[in-house]
């Protein structure tokens, strides 16, 4: 199956493109929660984290590294910001191609509602 990140990735719906390289894209949330909201997705289509491999380990160390490169030149790197990836429906995944948010911008309230 084909996720909406796949297609992005293809290049068959738009999408706003911060970074791009052979191992993961970035670009823009539609549907923002924070003034700085971007997806880091490995361009592998690993549907959860239950799902990644030891060979998928250069690509989700490389989510990290965009998000700080992405944090930096967004101006949110001395106040701070939140990555976060979900897994499953328990953990409010909604598309289920592997992704890393990065979140600021704004002073971050609690993870969890109580």
């Amino acid at each position: 199956m084909t996720s909406i990140f796949s297609k992005i990735i293809a290049r068959e719906i738009p999408a706003t493109i911060l970074y791009e390289d052979e191992l993961v894209i970035a670009f823009k949330d539609i549907n923002p929660i924070a003034p700085v909201h971007v997806l880091i997705v490995p361009k592998r289509e690993i549907p959860t984290v239950n799902d990644a491999l030891p060979e998928d380990e250069p690509a989700l160390g490389r989510l990290f590294t965009v998000a700080a490169k992405l944090a930096a030149e967004m101006g949110i790197a001395e106040s701070g910001y939140r990555l976060m990836v979900n897994c499953n429906k328990d953990g409010g995944q909604e598309v289920f191609h592997l992704h890393m948010h990065l979140l600021g911008g704004k002073r971050l309230g609690r993870m969890l509602a109580e």
